[in-house]
């Protein structure tokens, strides 16, 4: 069984970034730009968003927020986006979500030019992902999928199972897993909360990818011997033992899975740090595109 370090990868392209930003500012183009879009005080929101900025920090890239009250109303956030989208030095931008009930996330997500959308959930994106077409992908199945390469794990052919299909992971996932590329070309089955039988299919998994938010959801008798196992969830749980008093789990319950897999993702150390590298690799690309 070898854990799959996403700590170490993602240090590894956001090395790789930093060099080509330098590489940029050598030669007198214009440094990448990415804006972060933060409504209300979500504490999840605020960690995530601080994190981004720090990690464009790490690899030069310019990154500026801006935070709004959660009475700000749906026509003003337009506005801001709007402003955001005809500002020519911001080369990719994001919102935050969850947005407050009040407020259309489609019609926010809607707004922003598919040009700048580096979290690739506008539809004109996710319409070009779908057909092969270079695209921004969304940032933790990009994720993913630079794991799968760097690790060298072998997909095609492989029956890949997702379970989770949500518009920012599961669905993109499968999506992904079944195009015919490099790191693909899986025979790909979406399993969701109505699934039926569930075991019998997630025990058919050569790759079995978790993303349906509960936590220790997939256990031992799930997994067939040798599997590659990549847990998306991210849980806070009470833990006894830790000092903070809690622990962060996955959706799978890695003490009793792990000893199955050839391969397995840890949380935290697995997937979550490659979604923010995704989001840099994809403001890069941004402002590359725009020349």
């Amino acid at each position: 069984m070898e854990i799959i370090d996403g700590k170490k990868i993602s240090a590894q392209v956001k090395q790789e970034i930093a060099d080509e930003v330098a590489r940029m500012t050598a030669e007198g183009k214009k440094v990448p730009h990415l804006a972060a879009v933060l409504v209300g005080n979500d504490p999840a929101s605020e960690t995530y968003v601080a994190s981004k900025v720090k990690a464009c920090q790490a690899v030069g890239i310019k990154s500026s927020e801006f935070r709004y009250g959660s009475d700000i109303s749906e026509e003003q956030l337009l506005e801001v986006i709007d402003r955001l989208n005809d500002d020519a030095d911001v080369d990719g931008f994001i919102v935050q979500l969850p947005l407050p009930k009040h407020i259309s996330e489609e019609k926010v997500l809607n707004r922003i030019s598919p040009d700048k959308d580096v979290d690739g959930f506008h539809p004109c994106n996710v319409g070009r992902m779908v057909l092969g077409l270079p695209t921004f992908l969304p940032a933790t199945p990009a994720g993913i999928v630079e794991l799968i390469a760097r690790y060298g794990i072998e997909t095609e052919g492989k029956h890949c199972v997702v379970v989770g299909r949500s518009n920012i992971v599961g669905t993109p996932m499968a999506v992904l897993m079944s195009r015919k590329a490099k790191h693909a070309n899986c025979t790909v089955t979406m399993c969701h909360s109505r699934t039926k039988n569930l075991k019998e299919i997630t025990l058919q998994a050569d790759i079995l990818i978790v993303a349906i938010g509960v936590p220790n959801f997939i256990k031992e008798d799930m997994v067939r011997e040798g599997a590659v196992v990549i847990d998306v969830g991210i849980h806070r749980v009470p833990s006894e033992t830790a000092k903070s008093g809690w622990k962060l789990i996955g959706d799978v319950d890695y003490d009793h899975v792990a000893p199955k897999c050839s391969y397995i993702t840890p949380v935290p150390g697995g997937v979550g740090p490659m979604t923010i590298v995704s989001l840099l690799k994809n403001t890069l690309l941004a402002c590359q595109k725009r020349g």
